[in-house]
């Protein structure tokens, strides 16, 4: 993992001096970090969950450490590892739930708002459903599991942290946030 690290500190330096903008360069870099790693490692469905949830928690850190906000990166990351997931036909499923595990874990290690990566992610699954074709409603699903799961493996305090700001998140899909976390259907 330490190539994602080093190509997304790099890209951000240039980021955070005004070359570009953190959405597009953490997206790409973590796609093709995602690609990278998928191809080599042989067996992608096996691997798929944990590295994906590595990719964007080490991006995450690479982030914080240049000074961009982890949140933020964290939709492009997001966005990105799903979208190299889909490019060498790893599960979308899997590849929404790992990296959106990979945001909240990422974002808790540097100290950052769990609940804002939780958003964050589901928002990148949601930009990534219209990138590469797949229904945003079944993405965001995934990714809310995926937030939920790192945060209760963080903690109980972490897990209600997430959950409310998942419900008051005004972008998100609140019928299906509500339907995940409440059990209600309306």
């Amino acid at each position: 993992m330490g190539s994602i690290t080093e190509d997304l500190t790099n890209a951000l330096s240039s980021v955070v001096s005004g070359a570009g903008d953190v959405f597009s360069t953490t997206r790409d870099v973590a796609k093709n970090a995602v690609i990278t790693t998928l191809q080599a490692g042989g067996d992608v469905a096996s691997t798929t969950v944990s590295t994906l949830s590595n990719v964007v928690s080490e991006g995450i850190g690479a982030a914080s450490g240049t000074g961009v906000s982890s949140e933020q990166a964290a939709t492009g990351l997001v966005t990105g590892a799903i979208e190299g997931a889909k490019e060498v036909g790893a599960s979308i499923g899997q590849a929404v739930e790992g990296s959106a595990h990979g945001a909240v874990t990422g974002v808790s290690r540097v100290g950052g708002d769990v609940g804002g990566a939780a958003v964050a992610a589901v928002t990148g699954a949601i930009k990534a459903a219209g990138d590469i074709g797949e229904d945003s409603g079944t993405l965001a699903k995934e990714a809310v599991v995926g937030t939920l799961k790192a945060a209760d493996e963080i903690g109980s305090e972490a897990g209600g942290l997430v959950r409310k700001a998942l419900l008051n998140a005004a972008a998100l899909p609140h019928d299906v946030i509500d339907a995940l976390l409440t059990g209600k259907t309306e």
